[in-house]
């Protein structure tokens, strides 16, 4: 079965039972609510499987005028029902041992009433339990639906907990929630549907079948029922409830319901007249009933809470999560016929997230001037006048095709297009999976095996949906066809950056590779730290530029390169001392260096920027810094620096290499003679922490996966265990 069934599935159920849901979900809030309300009155004074129910029955008779009947409640509560000596009826809740009164039982606060006739049949009786059922049983369905997409997601059963890729809030807190209530909310929809089914008589009989017992003619009669052996050896922690005999005739009896069944005792002899055990759906909805009420625990009461109060959250970002993938994948320009455009670009999106880059690149094409026609690869077909090909593709589950590119497979092989093609390909993944970018991959390979089909770029790989290593894509790209594309910033996106006034401080001369110090203090308290992101836009760009913070001093320091020909270096580099630069910090928590932990931090170029800060915030930290530049000179701009922190920090150690002079090294040199370094850092819980160039992280990548491989370790599980970080671009 596809996933897509699973999808429309999974969202049809959630549509049709939404309304009802909602008033389930409120309302079980509430309930949820009741039995941790009653906990908390305290009247569980005594351990119960230390009582006998000799001495509780002779406690009430002895403190009351007449006992009507006693019972134990789910919270280890016992309420007696008596007629005390002023002649009253009354419920207690009493001490067992004593028959001391605890507290009277009052009545039942009328919210839990309205919420528990609302719960059960929305005021409508027979129908409304009907359809409180009907809604139940599509809730297990529901839920059932979302575990298959999720391990769907996740990428197999093993992976289930695995971390879960960064994406907007509703996507990932639907997953991450989804994995630890799901098992809860299965319970609570499925003991509705068989609390359900049991008010409707669909359950077998449960009406309980007595035995007569012997009657022993020499049984003694005793004076108390403190005498009677099975009043004394019966604990009450056993006891459900007790029938106290109406008159002191020998035809009245005790009838005591006990856990697994029910007996009827004579009063002076304490023979057992007759019993019946419970039958098991008896049994089951008494566990049903608990497990659906959380009756009798705190604990299930405020997870049953929150599996209530999650599925709210379930539905808003269920429908979010819909209405985002129909507006990514609904073209936000009017497509020109497909036969009459030269760019085509095909889509393999499962959340829509991939489906949104392909939408910017086919809008930046079509402000350049060119005919573009975007479409999903599942309707891949002869292009009449196209020249140039892009697909942009994520992979789904365990190497699989997102659900709109499973039939491209098939497709293409089938279908030749009259005019030789010029391609591109372009993967969505995540590092976090081992199946990063697969489906790409085997995409780059059709499309090589392709007569009349040239790579223009090689596969590209972007990880987790890095708005940068996109951006540097197009900018290769649009090198490689000397075609100028700018991309635009959403407004959606334009509104989340906070844009604060920074005065410049210091600014260096460029070095001889063209880099340059920004040295910055915002004018308002500013919270940020080092591997943050500063986000700058220029008068009359669409495009934001953002550059990784060190916090050094308690300012925002830039490492950044010049750019004759650029837009927003060469504005950078024309701020002198005491102007105001415009620009927005972006909180970047997931290139945060952790306060006392072991690293091996490793950069070429600016990238070293987040770096000089955290060696600075970390002085007392194990640090090993490993750089690569072009030739000695390079690093001069930051020896001030780094010779003040070596002086600082006696666990800093700094290792550097150059590309042009001396060994002709680079950074991944570095790494692979350097080993041991690496495989011990990681045994004592330290990171891995990248940030430069996509080619050098690529680089470093590599090199890493080789040295891993004759050790315990992977690159796939120093991600899940969050020790290898990467910021590239």
């Amino acid at each position: 079965m596809t996933i897509s069934i699973w999808r429309y599935s999974h969202l049809l159920l959630a549509i049709v039972a939404s309304l009802f849901l909602i008033v389930a979900s409120l309302t079980g809030v509430i309930l949820a609510i009741e039995p941790i309300s009653n906990q908390a009155k305290g009247h569980d004074v005594v351990q119960l499987d230390e009582v006998s129910l000799a001495t509780t029955v002779t406690a009430l008779t002895n403190n009351f005028d007449e006992v009507f009947s006693l019972e134990v409640t789910p919270a280890n509560f016992v309420k007696a029902s008596v007629l005390t000596k002023d002649f009253e009826t009354k419920d207690l809740y009493i001490n067992a041992s004593t028959g001391e009164t605890l507290a009277e039982v009052a009545e039942r606060p009328s919210i839990y009433s309205f919420a528990t006739n609302l719960h059960r049949s929305l005021f409508l009786k027979s129908i409304g339990r009907f359809f409180v059922g009907l809604v139940s049983l599509l809730l297990v369905l529901i839920t059932c639906s979302g575990i298959v997409l999720l391990v769907k997601r996740q990428g197999g059963i093993k992976r289930f907990f695995s971390k879960v890729q960064k994406d907007y809030f509703e996507m990932r807190f639907h997953v991450v929630l989804s994995r630890w209530l799901f098992i809860p909310i299965i319970i609570v929809a499925a003991t509705g549907v068989f609390l359900s089914a049991e008010k409707f008589n669909l359950l077998p009989d449960t009406a309980l079948q007595f035995e007569e017992q012997p009657k022993n003619s020499a049984a003694i009669a005793y004076a108390t029922h403190t005498e009677i052996p099975l009043f004394q050896k019966t604990k009450l922690s056993e006891v459900r409830s007790v029938t106290f005999p109406f008159s002191k005739e020998p035809e009245e009896y005790f009838q005591i319901a006990l856990k697994d069944k029910e007996i009827k005792v004579h009063q002076h002899t304490g023979a057992i007249i007759s019993s019946a055990s419970y039958p098991f759906v008896v049994l089951t909805s008494r566990l049903s009933f608990a497990l659906h009420t959380g009756e009798g625990s705190i604990l299930w009461s405020i997870i049953l809470c929150i599996a209530s109060a999650s599925i709210l959250f379930f539905m808003y970002s269920g429908f979010v999560m819909t209405l985002k993938r129909i507006r990514k994948t609904k073209p936000s320009t009017t497509m020109t016929d497909k036969d009459a455009c030269e760019y085509i670009i095909l889509v393999g999106s499962e959340t829509g997230t991939t489906y949104g880059f392909a939408q910017q690149f086919c809008d930046a094409l079509t402000l350049a001037g060119k005919s573009v026609f975007i479409t999903e690869l599942n309707s891949y077909t002869v292009f009449k006048n196209a020249t140039h090909i892009f697909v942009f593709t994520a992979t789904y589950g365990e190497g699989e095709a997102t659900t709109n590119a499973r039939k491209f497979e098939s497709i293409f092989p089938t279908i030749q297009q009259p005019n030789p093609i010029k391609y591109t390909v372009v993967g969505f993944g995540s590092l976090e999976y081992p199946d990063y970018c697969q489906f790409a991959i085997k995409v780059d390979g059709l499309l090589q095996g392709q007569e009349g089909f040239s790579p223009l770029l090689p596969l590209y790989k972007i990880n987790n949906a890095s708005e940068v290593a996109f951006r540097d894509w197009v900018k290769n790209w649009s090198i490689a066809t000397t075609t100028p594309v700018q991309l635009k910033v959403s407004e959606s996106k334009k509104k989340r950056l906070s844009f604060k006034d920074f005065e410049v401080i210091e600014r260096t001369s460029t070095n001889l590779d063209e880099t340059f110090l920004l040295k910055l203090k915002p004018l308002k308290r500013t919270t940020f730290s080092s591997g943050d992101l500063l986000a700058i836009l220029p008068e009359n760009s669409e495009a934001a530029r953002q550059y990784s913070i060190a916090k050094v001093d308690k300012a925002v320091l830039l490492s950044i390169k010049k750019h004759e020909k650029g837009q927003v270096s060469p504005y950078l580099y024309s701020l002198e001392k005491g102007e105001l630069l415009r620009a927005a910090i972006t909180v970047n928590r997931r290139f945060h260096l952790r306060k006392k932990t072991p690293a091996i931090l490793i950069g070429n170029g600016t990238g070293i920027a987040p770096f000089l800060g955290m060696i600075q915030e970390n002085r007392t930290s194990e640090i090993n810094l490993f750089w690569g530049g072009r030739t000695m000179a390079s690093s001069n701009i930051y020896s001030s620096i780094i010779s003040k922190e070596l002086s600082a920090n006696k666990n800093l150690k700094v290792h550097a290499c150059y590309s042009r002079e001396g060994k002709k090294q680079y950074v991944q040199d570095l790494i692979a003679v350097n080993k041991e370094l690496l495989l011990a850092t990681i045994e004592k819980q330290g990171v891995l922490m990248i940030c430069g160039s996509l080619a050098m992280q690529n680089d470093v990548l590599n090199t890493l996966d080789v040295l891993l491989k004759s050790s315990k370790y992977s690159l796939d599980e120093l991600q899940h265990r969050e020790q290898l970080f990467m910021d590239c671009y």
